[in-house]
């Protein structure tokens, strides 16, 4: 299924959009993007190979790490890829919109600090 660049960043203003109030409300300093495919550099700076998949992405300082000091600080960054997730929706049988929202609750998981192995912990559950 096709879906242009647009349509996939209103997937992703939608996913968000439908996150619980209270996490909503505790999103700080983080801005979220769409990017259509990772970068050489983000597939090495995260210990993959190019024939890896990586369908969003949290660069930043996690809420549990940020110390009283913590100010004048870039914006944390989610960048969800459209390729892989595109990719991923036609070969697992899964709508866009589900793989779009279970990408983007799981880069803001990362974003307040849980990490992949407790959210393969709590998926398990």
């Amino acid at each position: 299924m096709y879906v242009s660049f647009e349509e996939f960043e209103q997937l992703v203003v939608n996913a968000l959009d439908e996150l619980p109030k209270a996490i909503l409300e505790h999103m700080d300093n983080v801005e979220v993007i769409v990017e259509d495919w990772p970068s050489e550099e983000q597939f090495e700076e995260n210990g993959l190979d190019e024939g890896g998949t990586m369908l969003g992405l949290y660069e930043g300082i996690p809420h549990i790490d940020r110390v009283s000091s913590y100010g004048l600080v870039l914006p944390d960054m989610i960048t969800i890829f459209r390729g892989p997730v595109l990719s991923e929706a036609r070969e697992s049988g899964t709508s866009v919109e589900q793989v779009v929202r279970e990408t983007v609750i799981h880069e803001v998981a990362h974003h307040f600090g849980i990490s992949d192995e407790r959210l393969l912990e709590i998926d398990r559950y």
